[in-house]
């Protein structure tokens, strides 16, 4: 059984002593560490975050594991989700888990040694045993969502950055250019197509002029994507202008048979703004 109440009553006790003795031997200089920061707010909050995590951790000396693991888990998840850990290298994080567990190890051999002629080595084997797997869990646990957390920051970053290198610009008389630039991959060629549409529709935009000149290559793949644009754009009412098309583009266009008939061409952005006046 390593449910035991004195137990928990002395870590209880002495929890304060263990976050501090924590805090007071940290050492890191990484600017990015969450552990180096000299901001006294921060300092603040990472000290009772502590301190609550010592708390959580000596439940597991009153609780069902079951339950145990339940609240744990949650309050992993919850530092995970904090900024400044989100901020701070998983290396370092790892290495303050490991640290704490010493710590709270060494005061559980205090509160054993205390009293050990009241307690079976068995006892003692079990609560080691508890102890370390509650660590490795939680360090397994953080891992795992602070990965998913910045899985997520990503697609999200990505997803704005995509949205920001396809804006639809508006001139003037229902008009507006989309100047495309850089390499074109099929992911971004669909968000490009996604954002047009929506753009155009939210601005009025009966006339988009589509510069390309400022686009290197284009697979097959990403050619019959902004045909797809184009077509879509001529389903809502949007008549299309494109410049800028090289000849390695229309070679790709030709090679798949794409029709440009309802589609104006010019060569340049200039002879496509001057032909229609803006």
């Amino acid at each position: 059984m390593h449910r035991n109440q004195s137990l928990f009553l002395y870590m209880e006790e002495h929890a304060k002593d263990i976050s501090n003795e924590w805090f007071d031997n940290i050492e890191d200089s990484d600017a990015t560490s969450v552990y180096a920061s000299k901001n006294s707010h921060i300092v603040k909050i990472l000290r009772e975050q502590n301190l609550d995590f010592v708390l959580h951790f000596n439940r597991l000396f009153i609780e069902e594991k079951s339950q145990f693991f339940k609240t744990f888990d949650e309050w992993i998840v919850m530092i995970a989700s904090d900024p400044e850990h989100m901020k701070t290298p998983i290396p370092n994080i790892i290495r303050e888990f490991i640290r704490v567990r010493d710590i709270f190890l060494k005061y559980v051999r205090n509160f054993i040694d205390e009293n050990k002629e009241k307690i079976e080595q068995s006892i003692v084997d079990l609560w080691n045993e508890m102890i370390i797997k509650a660590f490795d869990v939680a360090i397994h646990r953080f891992a795992e969502e602070a990965y998913k957390l910045s899985n997520r920051q990503l697609v999200a970053q990505q997803e704005m950055i995509n949205e920001l290198s396809s804006p639809v610009i508006s001139l003037k008389d229902d008009r507006a250019l989309l100047p495309l630039i850089g390499d074109i991959d099929t992911a971004r060629a669909k968000m490009i197509l996604e954002n047009t549409l929506t753009q155009c529709g939210e601005k009025g935009v009966k006339h988009l002029y589509i510069d390309l000149s400022g686009v290197v290559m284009i697979d097959t793949m990403v050619a019959h994507q902004i045909f797809q644009l184009l077509k879509a754009l001529d389903l809502i009412g949007v008549e299309s202008t494109i410049s800028g098309i090289r000849p390695e583009i229309a070679q790709t266009a030709v090679q798949l048979g794409l029709s440009f008939e309802r589609v104006t061409i010019k060569s340049t952005l200039a002879n496509a703004l001057s032909t229609t006046k803006i």
